[in-house]
């Protein structure tokens, strides 16, 4: 049976997703069922620092730095930006008053999602294509029907290779927020 790109790659993406907001709502309930609301205030800070881990993956691959293998820090970058992440939503889950944290906390969202289209989206889908293209060649089209056939599949995966516009500025306005959201946060504590 044929499946198309968007329910064998765009669905699964989006299960993802909600999985990572469905953690954070089991996170949050959990938090609250065992009177620990206050955990979820100082959630922030292993969630930043997990997600400045995850930068070794960016540092090895514009060579600022050698050691590790670029597959593992991938991984590694995925694990702990998702991990942190999650522990991001769950902190800003319980205690967001201003506009300065859910502008960050928007801006991660956006992070999160551009960063899991490259995971998840982009070589797979490359790879369906091409599958799909040479099935479709042992069974005699022409490549004009074949264009046609894969039109909706090739147009979706044209779409999700624009990710990359959307990721490193998104990066870098979360880092802005964040940085500045920490920063006030700094400034504004009672530090008697």
């Amino acid at each position: 049976m044929e499946r198309s790109l968007i329910r064998r790659e765009v669905i699964p993406f989006l299960q993802m997703f909600g999985a990572l907001i469905l953690g954070t709502a089991i996170a949050d309930a959990l938090l609250h069922f065992f009177d620990l609301v206050w955990v979820g205030r100082w959630l922030g800070i292993p969630g930043v620092l997990l997600i400045l881990l995850s930068f070794l993956y960016s540092m090895r691959k514009h060579k600022m730095i050698s050691f590790g293998k670029p597959k593992t820090l991938l991984i590694l970058h995925e694990t702990l930006g998702w991990s942190g992440s999650l522990m991001i939503l769950v902190h800003a889950g319980i205690h967001v008053y201003t506009v300065l944290p859910w502008l960050a906390l928007a801006a991660m969202l956006v992070n999160v999602i551009s960063g899991m289209t490259g995971k998840y989206l982009l070589n797979r889908s490359r790879q369906f294509l091409a599958v799909k293209k040479d099935l479709y060649l042992q069974q005699g089209l022409s490549e004009e029907a074949i264009e046609k056939k894969l039109f909706w599949d090739a147009t979706t995966f044209d779409l999700m290779k624009k990710w990359r516009a959307v990721h490193l500025p998104i990066t870098l306005v979360f880092t802005v927020l964040g940085l500045t959201h920490i920063l006030s946060i700094l400034l504004f504590w009672e530090w008697k």
